[in-house]
């Protein structure tokens, strides 16, 4: 490729707006460009980034038998249009395991959590789903999915990729993992526990709660707490640690109504403890919430609790959804709401007092929590998800008719997996491990070409004629080429080489044509050689070769462990 005719220009700097070193080099080396508020769009050089990372996602799910297909972007979930496939192409055991994926560009997934570095509006990404006869074969296939996502880490040499457990919304329980990049430039926060290994995106994580001591269930009592109308000042009145209270957060959600595309605003109460803070993600996700906001001082109300003061205790059944934390369903004798001004009420027990609609894990998860494994202090760290790995729900085979006849002639529902590889992401991680204070430094296997050649030609045609005859021959050996054919100062040509990243950068010069040769350089180095003119080609490929063993090398070393799918 000339430069001449490459669309998009390098950029001496990004927009001000721009804080990510990453996303700010990959928009000056004319990777990417802004199209609109929040999103951008690929320039050529990013898609050959993007078709190197799709190439090596294709062999390793064909590797483990995936078997592409190519089909039509639909308002429903990829896992649904292979479900609707499997209604009509599966009918027997006999067809099942299967594994289909398919590499698209689609609308971009700006789920809270995702933590991208880019934000695109339409992102690359490859998508996979597995089709079996029962959960032992979904376990195999979601065993492969997960070596095949950490080889294609591996080929590809983004480092600190850690499989964390994910979200496991949608999959009746059963386990999902996602791919975190580890950066301080990433979104996404995740717990970490240092002695035993354990990770989680903060979501999904639980940490180890104090076991309450057992006692008798007291009678209710009002109290007066005048001005109390928090946890701390609560304590204070009464003289008790906040363990011993139940903290109430109200909310109003939006959650799906009866019909497609309907929903409706409900109330929300969930409770932990005094001494603890509830997580909203964990909040929203047990009650299948779309969206979660501070309720008003007058839906609480219209409830007929009082704010500053609110429980469950004495509300009309169904006025409000309750949600409980474990930790407080299994305390005794709290501290709550009494539901009138200046009072609250002690010796409050879940399922004496007020019956909630769940009892699930609330509490939020913060640097120095105990790990619920080993008890160690937990930290926060900060990463990008690049893949995503997780059953999908039986109810949707259901739902859509994918069943299947079994050996012994019952029909059953086929049990599917899905998996997602984020390409964009993974471009944009791949710069923020690969960059330096000139540019980007692309790992050989992933670099949009392998060779950049420049010609500084100025007043001297034969300099011009030699390096299009070096193109040409470059060209001819099978190698991939970006070549400088453009008018230019040497600085600015070398700026922007740096600033693209090509591993091996060869320079056609006058100063070089007379010392009999070619300026060879590599990316990641600091200084220049002069290579002779009749063996240019053997020395790159020679050059390449070496780095593609490092690279490889490099990727072997590292490891990730087993996927629980129970």
């Amino acid at each position: 490729m000339r430069m001449s005719r490459l669309f998009g220009e390098t950029l001496r700097a990004a927009p001000a707006d721009v804080r990510v070193e990453s996303h700010r080099l990959l928009m000056r080396a004319g990777y990417v460009r802004p199209l609109a508020a929040g999103t951008f769009g690929y320039l050529p050089l990013g898609v050959c980034v993007i078709r190197r990372i799709e190439q090596v996602i294709r062999e390793e799910l064909e590797a483990i038998g995936g078997q592409e297909v190519v089909l039509p972007h639909l308002p429903v979930s990829f896992q649904e249009v292979v479900a609707g496939l499997a209604q009509s192409e599966v009918r027997s055991h006999r067809q099942l395991p299967r594994l289909l994926y398919q590499v698209r560009t689609g609308p971009g997934d700006d789920s809270p959590g995702r933590g991208g570095l880019l934000r695109a509006g339409e992102a690359a990404v490859a998508e996979a789903c597995t089709l079996d006869a029962d959960e032992a074969g979904l376990e195999r296939q979601q065993r492969q999915l997960f070596r095949a996502c950490g080889r294609v880490f591996q080929r590809v040499r983004l480092p600190g990729v850690i499989a964390v457990a994910a979200d496991g919304e949608m999959t009746g329980g059963r386990r999902a993992h996602a791919f975190v990049y580890l950066t301080e430039a990433g979104e996404a926060t995740i717990v970490l526990c240092d002695r035993c290994g354990y990770a989680a995106s903060r979501e999904t994580a639980r940490c180890a709660k104090p076991i309450p001591e057992p006692e008798a269930l007291r009678p209710a009592e009002p109290v007066a707490t005048p001005h109390a109308e928090t946890i701390a000042a609560l304590a204070q009145v009464l003289g008790v640690p906040p363990g011993r209270t139940a903290k109430v957060v109200l909310y109003s959600a939006t959650v799906s109504g009866e019909g497609v595309g309907e929903t409706r605003e409900v109330l929300v109460m969930g409770l932990v403890r005094g001494d603890m803070s509830l997580d909203e993600g964990k909040l929203a996700r047990a009650i299948g919430a779309l969206r979660l906001r501070p309720a008003t001082a007058e839906a609480i109300r219209a409830a007929g609790a009082v704010p500053g003061y609110a429980s469950p205790v004495g509300l009309a059944r169904g006025s409000v959804l309750v949600v409980v934390d474990d930790l407080v369903a299994a305390s005794a004798n709290l501290v709550a709401g009494a539901n009138r001004e200046g009072f609250h009420l002690r010796n409050v027990n879940v399922g004496r007092d007020f019956v909630p609609d769940a009892v699930v894990d609330l509490v939020e998860v913060q640097t120095g929590s105990p790990c619920v494994r080993c008890g160690e202090a937990l930290r926060l760290a900060h990463g990008v998800e690049v893949g995503h790995i997780q059953p999908v729900s039986a109810h949707l085979t259901q739902a859509l008719g994918a069943l299947y006849v079994d050996a012994g002639g019952q029909r059953r529902p086929v049990v599917m997996g899905s998996c997602r590889i984020d390409v964009g992401q993974l471009l944009a991680s791949l710069a923020e491990a690969y960059h330096d204070a000139s540019g980007l430094r692309w790992p050989v296997g992933v670099a949009p070409f392998e060779v950049h050649l420049v010609r500084l030609a100025g007043r001297e045609p034969e300099v011009a004629a030699r390096a299009d005859e070096l193109y040409a021959a470059l060209r001819g050996a099978g190698l991939e080429v970006l070549y400088d054919d453009r008018e230019g100062s040497a600085g600015v040509k070398f700026t922007d080489a740096d600033l693209i990243g090509l591993p091996l950068r060869l320079t056609v010069s006058g100063r070089a044509l007379r010392q009999g040769g070619v300026e060879l350089k590599g990316r990641d180095e600091g200084d220049s050689r002069i290579v002779p003119w009749e063996g240019v080609l053997a020395e790159v490929r020679q050059e390449l070769e070496r780095r593609r063993a490092a690279a490889a090398a490099a990727a072997a070393a590292i490891a990730y462990p087993e996927v629980e799918t129970g």
